[in-house]
């Protein structure tokens, strides 16, 4: 959390390397890694180091300002952190796992992250989605592939993505940015925002089949929201234009090296991070020129309590959070023995059944209501990235959509979906972690209640974000910025976030952005 504060705190002045850094709340030494020779100089503040912070900081940096970086956790990343569960070697990541917004992001590709050791890997098969009778909707990379799996819906899946896939390149800057401003390309926006408005049941029956139906389905229930509401069409079809333009990739060695290259980017250009950093209270932040704050609207209305003004206080306070997650890491001997083969190829798997099945999963959730049969989504990420595994072990990544603040366990209902589509997956089990939607709460505190995408997709927050404003990243308070992913264009680890707010830091300050 960050923001201007009136005293600076002796322990963050101008020396290099290790330094121990004390507030009000703050007691322990803090992890330090800068520049060699760099001086601690607070033109820019960023207040939590997920993947939205580091790329506003990398995009500062780059811009010439002096950046800070303050992280609550021990290390960098957010959502966008791996670790060692289960077994020594054995490599699962925190939340963010699957990433074809990231690969194409402007923001990403911007800041140079394969030359700090990035690599994007892919499956052979992007997502599957496997129904009760054996077969699957298959999602490839190609769009003519797609079509082809999808039989007598080839032809409508292909007219429905062909035209904006071949232009992403063009839209992606216009898509994964704010909606209230003029366009780069008008009509091509214009093109692809049609469909996003319908609800998404209502575009599932523009297919047939139910392997199409069900796939379409599986993909937009990313959202989080119930798929008969208008514009829930929206993220799904980002993710599917994405996707097929660069893939659902992974990262080599896990998500965390997304957020271990902005690090190094940003060290380069200068900048410095300070880990283990808890804050609380405005007056806590370094003074600053700019600040920009990757925290949910709710912290901020907390830390800057009657500072801010009286409407954009309220707003934050009566932010919507969506419904939560609930995440079951396995150790799998010898992988899942998926009934459907293409499942068996696939980094991506949705288990929900039928178009059906799934929306009425995403309609109980986001009422509280905890389904039998739950949406789970399963990474199979080493599939691409062998690294990951140990031996025949391999790391298997599941979570189930759940009510917001769950406080049941969902471990039970997870196994039984997989058992479903993987007779006998069970008995292969070596291993096992399950995380509640507090436990996500405890280790980021932006996914209250197991909230993941850092608050509810309704139609206002997915096009306005936190308040209704023309600068959605503004806060009301001159230089202050919101940069998480409670702004446009939403949750991932695209950095698209961090951008929007940076550009609005910049022109604060009259510096031109790129």
């Amino acid at each position: 959390m960050t923001s201007p504060g009136t005293d600076r705190d002796p322990g963050l002045e101008g020396r290099p390397g290790r330094r121990q850094t004390r507030t009000h709340e703050i007691h322990d030494a803090t992890l330090v890694r800068s520049a060699p020779g760099h001086r601690l100089m607070t033109s820019a503040v960023v207040v939590g180091g997920g993947p939205n912070g580091l790329a506003a900081a990398v995009l500062l940096a780059k811009a010439g300002l002096e950046v800070t970086v303050l992280e609550a956790a021990d290390e960098v990343g957010g959502g966008t952190r791996s670790y060692e569960a289960i077994l020594p070697g054995l490599l699962h990541d925190h939340c963010s796992a699957i990433h074809p917004m990231a690969v194409t992001s402007p923001a990403l590709r911007s800041l140079d992250l394969e030359r700090h050791g990035l690599r994007w890997l892919l499956p052979d098969i992007d997502c599957a989605h496997p129904l009760d009778d054996g077969s699957a909707g298959m999602l490839l990379r190609s769009v003519e592939d797609t079509a082809s799996g999808l039989g007598t819906d080839g032809s409508r899946y292909r007219a429905l993505m062909e035209p904006s896939v071949r232009r992403w390149e063009a839209l992606a800057e216009d898509v994964m940015g704010p909606l209230l401003r003029i366009p780069s390309h008008p009509l091509l926006l214009a093109r692809f925002g049609l469909p996003t408005v319908l609800p998404a049941t209502a575009l599932a029956r523009f297919f047939r089949t139910p392997a199409a139906q069900a796939l379409w389905a599986g993909v937009a229930a990313h959202a989080f929201r119930p798929l008969s509401h208008p514009l829930s069409s929206a993220i799904g079809l980002g993710i599917l234009t994405a996707g097929h333009t660069a893939g659902w990739a992974v990262a080599e060695g896990g998500s965390q090296s997304i957020t271990r290259a902005m690090e190094a980017a940003l060290l380069e250009h200068g900048g410095t991070v300070h880990t283990g950093v808890r804050i609380t209270d405005a007056a806590q932040i370094p003074p600053a020129e700019v600040t920009l704050l990757d925290l949910d609207p709710g912290q901020i209305a907390s830390v800057y309590g009657d500072r801010l003004p009286p409407r954009v206080r309220t707003a934050y306070r009566r932010f919507r959070r969506g419904p939560g997650a609930f995440k079951v890491d396995l150790a799998v001997e010898g992988g899942v023995p998926w009934r459907n083969e293409h499942a068996r190829r696939a980094g991506t798997v949705h288990l929900g059944g039928p178009l059906a099945e799934v929306a009425r999963g995403e309609k109980d959730v986001t009422a509280g209501r905890m389904p039998e049969r739950p949406f789970v989504l399963v990474g199979q990420q080493y599939l691409a990235d062998p690294s990951r595994s140990v031996g025949n072990v391999h790391p298997v990544y599941t979570y189930a959509h759940v009510p917001f603040g769950y406080e049941g366990d969902a471990t039970e209902a997870i196994l039984r979906q997989l058992e479903r589509f993987a007779p006998g997956v069970r008995e292969r089990v070596v291993g096992m972690q399950s995380n509640r939607p507090a436990d996500f709460a405890t280790a980021n505190a932006n996914f209250v209640g197991g909230d993941i995408l850092t608050g509810a997709k309704t139609i206002p927050q997915l096009v306005l974000g936190a308040r209704p404003a023309l600068d959605p990243y503004a806060t009301g308070l001159p230089g202050v910025f919101l940069c998480s992913a409670a702004v446009p264009p939403g949750p991932g680890a695209h950095g698209m976030c961090g951008a929007g707010a940076a550009r609005s830091a910049l022109r604060h300050l009259g510096i031109p952005s790129d």
